[in-house]
């Protein structure tokens, strides 16, 4: 018989809790624990996928000794690449000079150095300088290049051109699956309800039930098939029982004060990408199981969506900002890393980021993989950022390193951030010598941290309107703080229908929170003090070795 999904890869040594054996019965609906067993590019696979080589940048006019501008020329190979259909491009051994940002906007190409150690990219300006200031739609001055944007951008050339349009124009640009104007994107099928994890749904409005689903709209029709990425949409209403259902229903939900919630209410509806895997008539079947219910009240649909960017990838390199002092929190320059928006099936491999505001970053992004990534030098506000909808993502092998210089005054280190509706993304083996596990408010719910090491020493944010810090089904598991501070490792007593599971001994410091929903939040603690002596290790892992011996029939 196939090992359920938290006994496979046991070992002798450790305890392997009650939870884990109870979630194996029942793994795509757990109250407390969700499944993350497909999160990543490409349904968690191990490697990314090899594109061949179609330029070296030096052909473009790139210099490895960092003497010239090399961001023109990086930028004419990128192009080149993605106007012949994909493929890598090579940077190879040497520091190329960066005085513009990288844009990479189109599917299936690579940037890929000699490795993080041997190819830098160096660079010199911030994306204030380059693009302007980017300024926050919930008023202020607060600088939104404190949580967007990167000077490795990978993000769809048509979205690229209207986010930065509109912030030459010092208007808002939405930065989410549907752009500014939500209502133009076309219903493909309406949905009959069905229930989180259910892996196939049932249009309710196919011209042939016999057939394919019918897509119609004002660009004509045609039909949905195997590999399409639709966009599932969900809308709340006036009770806000969409938001409660993500928080767990019940008593605490239903009590709580929605309404002044603006920041988090501008996230709704609920938008999550998935490709298709069969159709059979009505019946739809997904590349990964519901994430949450499908009722009438939602108005649940399938429809389209920006043009995501999919296949492409940074590999083997470093970029390096010129060090600048941090700047007070909120008002960053834009000294930012590597960003995926509006991205899938998408990755980040051997690419280390050192002197930047913010390291790496996920907005509107989904089904992407960052692995073996290293944030470093004189300190970042974000090392790691998800927001904005981010869904189903996976952080494997992750380092945050201590900061090379000491904090200035107002500044704030948040560490792995996760809000605005983001849903099913998993940290798995980090080694966070700085930081915290930052849930910014904006109801992020159904996230997995596992087998960390943290120095637990940043301070969560999100503003008060963003509403509560955690939605249901968090778990953090096999979780090492080796300074024993609580603050949102131990979760039990934050996060509704939540799971902490092997963590050493803490104790509260100075930011201290309260839940946010009245009444018990049906949440579990076991083995608290045996961090490390839990089996299995690695939720992930063995989520992910189940999916692969259950197959992808569903």
């Amino acid at each position: 018989m196939t090992a359920g999904p938290v006994t496979a890869g046991r070992t002798s040594a450790g305890q392997v809790p009650g939870i884990w054996r109870e979630y194996a019965r029942t793994p795509y609906t757990h109250p407390q624990i969700p499944y993350i067993g497909r999160a990543g590019q490409r349904a968690g696979a191990r490697r990314p996928s090899r594109r061949p080589v179609v330029a070296d940048v030096r052909a473009y006019g790139a210099t490895a000794d960092g003497s010239a501008d090399s961001a023109p020329a990086i930028n004419r190979a990128v192009a080149a690449a993605g106007k012949a259909g994909g493929g890598t491009v090579l940077v190879p051994p040497g520091t190329y000079r960066l005085d513009g940002l990288i844009h990479i906007g189109h599917s299936n190409v690579v940037l890929r150095g000699a490795g993080s150690a041997r190819t830098t990219l160096r660079a010199t300006r911030s994306l204030t300088e380059l693009i302007g200031t980017y300024g926050s739609r919930y008023g202020g001055d607060k600088s939104s290049w404190s949580w967007a944007g990167g000077l490795v951008w990978l993000c769809p050339a048509d979205r690229f051109t209207s986010l930065t349009d509109a912030i030459r124009a010092r208007e808002w640009p939405f930065e989410g699956w549907t752009g500014n104007r939500r209502d133009e994107w076309r219903t493909l099928t309406t949905l009959e309800p069905a229930h989180r994890g259910s892996w196939t749904v049932t249009a309710a409005d196919t011209a042939d039930p016999a057939d394919a689903v019918t897509v119609t709209g004002a660009a004509g029709s045609g039909r949905l098939a195997p590999g399409d990425l639709v966009l599932l949409c969900l809308a709340d209403d006036a009770d806000h029982t969409l938001l409660q259902h993500m928080a767990g229903d019940g008593p605490g939900p239903r009590a709580y004060r929605w309404d002044d919630k603006t920041k988090l209410t501008s996230y709704v509806p609920y938008e999550w990408p998935v490709r298709i895997t069969r159709v059979r008539g009505r019946r739809i079947t997904l590349e990964r199981p519901l994430p949450l219910d499908l009722r009438p009240e939602w108005d649940p649909r399938l429809t389209t969506h920006v043009e995501a960017l999919t296949g492409s990838g940074v590999e083997g390199l470093t970029l390096e900002a010129v060090e600048t002092p941090q700047q007070p929190h909120l008002l960053d320059k834009g000294y930012n890393g590597v960003t995926f928006q509006c991205a899938y099936d998408c990755w980040a491999e051997d690419v280390v980021v050192r002197h930047t505001d913010n390291g790496f970053g996920l907005v509107a992004a989904s089904a992407c993989t960052l692995r073996d990534t290293r944030v470093a030098g004189r300190g970042s506000h974000h090392p790691y950022f998800c927001r904005e909808g981010s869904h189903d993502n996976l952080v494997d092998r992750f380092t945050i390193e201590r900061r090379t210089t000491p904090a200035p005054a107002g500044t704030q280190l948040h560490g792995i951030n996760v809000e605005g509706l983001s849903s099913y993304n998993v940290w798995s083996r980090g080694d966070m010598r700085a930081g915290t596990f930052d849930s910014h408010r904006g109801l992020p719910f159904a996230n997995v941290r596992t087998d960390i090491t943290v120095t637990n020493d940043g301070r969560h944010g999100g503003d008060a309107s963003a509403g509560p810090l955690f939605g249901a089904r968090f778990t953090h598991g096999n979780i090492r703080v080796t300074n024993g501070r609580a603050g949102l490792m131990r979760i039990d007593g934050l996060a509704p229908y939540s799971a902490t599971v092997g963590i050493n001994e803490v104790t509260e410091f100075d930011q201290i929170d309260v839940p946010d929903f009245e009444g018990p939040l049906h949440s579990r603690l076991e083995l608290y003090g045996t961090a490390d002596a839990v089996r299995p290790r690695n939720l992930y892992d063995a989520q992910h070795l189940y999916d692969a011996q259950r197959g992808p029939a569903r």
